[in-house]
């Protein structure tokens, strides 16, 4: 993601629309044949003197206008009637904005292979773990118990409706931006048309009904669906760092030479891939929110928030494309304690099964009576510290009428976390099936958003 928005390719991609402008020029007749081979020969960065290039776009505003300027002395020394149809017809716009769709092209095919990768490890994660029950926390404290397939399936679920916004993306957002000085194509007459057209195809990009110089919803639509992505994924980062806290101590990051140590606890094993997750969840937020204020454009050209752009939309994608990469490897190699997972799930005694309790009891001796009956023997369980299941065995001796309208066998199958489960195997199922299902033609991701 780095060499994608780094200078060299930056540069490089535009000078690919100079090239496919000046040949789709030529296609169409606008230009001299032989003009648009010398042009192409040289749209080349490996030609471009980057020192020169980048002090002369602090005086220009843009990086296009001194690159236009270097691009026409290279092609003028080869020819110099070719020269004078560099960058025909077009604007400085034109060519920042169409190269950066092809650097998005190129950045969204990473982060949708990288997703495709994180999701099979989910998927694996699910599916080896369907059974594996633990506790559920709400409000971060025990709630009823779970499956750690069922943890493992909500974080893939998300997943998969983020490679299908990906696949929207790469669709709908991605566009050719061709519009000249103010967005009229004035310059290049009756032929402005069908060279766009031309220009779309060569490029592999749709052509939109107009150009979009000052109307951002495109760019803002991609900063915006990769922040959810970090927002994902900073949740998944915080549920495994939290339970890789050693009072916790259910899930451990994969283990490597170097990776989690402290320089100054030996013992420590930290989980670093978390942590770059969450920095990224930390940091990417406000600059998507640069990119929505960025919308607010003046007229037919931007005076600054087009230039806010630049830097902005770059440094989301690499921060998304390092977070994606880090919880990859977090569960590609997660390791999983089912004893540990089983031993916290009897830290509260089996107060956690109340609800299961109440439920049954519900059935003979009405709601409100088995909730204020059960609440009271919670009650009393933590103030003596006997287990809620010997507490309802005393009360049962004590008034059979109450809780001795559930029998021992009973008690034991409630107080059984298995049975108590609800439909984690079943809604793990659906989420391995609809990843199974895929999107046509990539193995691995939602049909459906």
């Amino acid at each position: 993601m780095l060499a994608i928005f780094g200078d060299a390719q930056r540069v490089q991609r535009m000078l690919d629309v100079e090239s496919a402008l000046a040949r789709s020029q030529a296609q169409c007749g606008v230009i001299p044949a032989s003009a648009a081979v010398i042009i192409a020969s040289l749209c080349d960065a490996d030609h471009i003197d980057f020192v020169s290039l980048g002090e002369a776009a602090a005086n220009a505003g843009n990086l296009a206008i001194p690159l236009v300027v270097q691009l026409t002395a290279l092609v003028a020394a080869r020819d110099t009637e070719a020269a004078k149809f560099v960058h025909w017809g077009a604007t400085s716009q034109d060519i920042i904005d169409t190269g950066l769709m092809l650097q998005l092209r190129d950045a969204l095919l990473v982060i949708d292979t990288d997703l495709a990768a994180l999701n099979a490890a989910l998927a694996g994660l699910a599916r080896e773990h369907r059974h594996t029950v633990m506790i559920g926390r709400t409000w971060m404290q025990h709630a009823l118990p779970i499956t750690f397939g069922l943890k493992a399936a909500g974080w893939l679920d998300a997943m998969l409706r983020h490679r299908t916004r990906l696949a929207t993306l790469q669709g709908a957002s991605l566009a050719l931006q061709f519009g000249g000085a103010a967005g009229t194509l004035a310059s290049l007459g009756p032929e402005a048309g069908p060279v766009a057209a031309v220009l779309a195809r060569t490029l592999d990009l749709p052509l939109p009904d107009l150009p979009w110089h000052a109307q951002r919803d495109r760019v803002a639509e991609v900063a915006s669906t990769i922040g959810t992505l970090v927002g994902s994924l900073g949740k998944m980062a915080r549920d495994i760092s939290l339970l890789t806290q050693t009072e916790i101590a259910e899930l451990t990051e994969p283990a490597a030479s170097g990776r989690g140590g402290s320089s100054a606890m030996p013992h420590k094993r930290n989980p670093v891939g978390c942590a770059v997750a969450l920095a990224a969840a930390v940091r990417v937020p406000p600059l998507v929110a640069t990119m929505l204020v960025a919308m607010v454009q003046e007229h037919e050209r931007a005076l600054g928030g087009w230039q806010a752009e630049w830097e902005t939309l770059p440094l989301i994608l690499q921060l998304s494309s390092g977070a994606l990469e880090q919880m990859r490897v977090v569960a590609a190699g997660l390791v999983v304690d089912r004893e540990r997972m089983r031993s916290n799930l009897d830290a509260t005694h089996g107060l956690v099964f109340a609800e299961a309790v109440s439920m049954a009891l519900a059935e003979r001796i009405g709601r409100t009576a088995a909730h204020a009956l059960v609440e009271e023997a919670c009650r009393r369980a933590v103030a003596t510290g006997i287990p809620l299941r010997t507490t309802l065995a005393v009360d049962a001796v004590r008034d059979p009428s109450a809780t001795g309208a559930l029998g021992s066998e009973q008690l034991d199958s409630l107080f059984d976390p298995q049975g108590y489960i609800g439909q984690s195997a079943a809604m793990v199922d659906r989420v391995l099936h609809t990843y199974q299902a895929g999107l046509p033609g990539q193995p691995g991701a939602s049909s459906k958003d």
